[in-house]
């Protein structure tokens, strides 16, 4: 694989909280994108999706309780668990889907 600047690739993104493929091991996708402070709905996914925080913080709401991820840390958001972004996110986001 080459060399990917995350950072770079996210600043140039037009369009915050879309996420574009920028390499895959085996099955495993992964992806940046730009989070701009905006709320992004709630999801589920039938895979673990990786949510780590390159520069930034990143609030998710899982269930009742409130998650706060910050710079260098990583939340795995396990198949079948709904979550949600809340408004304040912002920074760039690589999401690894496995």
């Amino acid at each position: 694989m080459p060399l990917i600047d995350f950072k770079s690739l996210a600043a140039e993104k037009t369009q915050a909280w879309k996420s574009s493929i920028v390499g895959t091991v085996d099955s495993t996708n992964i992806k940046v994108l730009r989070m701009d402070a905006q709320p992004y709905e709630e999801e589920i996914h039938d895979y673990n999706e990786g949510l780590l925080v390159l520069d930034g913080e990143l609030l998710l709401r899982v269930g009742p309780e409130t998650i706060v991820v910050k710079t260098g840390q990583m939340y795995l958001a396990l198949a079948g668990t709904a979550h949600a972004v809340l408004p304040g996110s912002h920074g760039t986001l690589v999401i690894i889907d496995v």
